[in-house]
């Protein structure tokens, strides 16, 4: 079992950064693809870049190039680095852990990003 906590949303001007992280606890967590979600105002929850337990990543096209994904796996902690924000890239943005070996679905609490002027 983990339980993910993230954090680093906040509101930013558009083509501003921000990193969120997520923070993981359980002993295995290094073994758990981690994913990151956001969810806009009435809409559904799209998944936005994986990275898997070995370091491979994979985004969805409207953030490729400007959003990263990484893991520090002694800090028990992925990251997701956003430059280039648009408008449209608000939301609340979610982590999830999932493995094949275990049966849950893990999700943190959700944190809030907002792009605007």
């Amino acid at each position: 079992q983990v339980q993910l906590v993230e954090s680093g949303g906040g509101l930013v001007q558009p083509g501003g950064s921000l990193r969120l992280s997520c923070a993981g606890s359980g002993s295995r967590f290094s073994l758990y693809t981690i994913n990151w979600y956001r969810q806009a105002p009435g809409k559904q929850r799209d998944l936005v870049a994986t990275i898997t337990s070995g370091g491979s990543t994979n985004y969805v096209d409207s953030v490729k190039g400007r959003f990263t994904i990484s893991r520090d796996n002694a800090k028990d902690t992925v990251y997701l680095q956003m430059s280039s924000l648009k408008p449209e890239d608000t939301a609340v943005y979610y982590c999830n852990a999932r493995a094949t070996w275990d049966k849950g679905n893990y999700w943190g609490q959700g944190t809030q990003v907002t792009v605007s002027s």
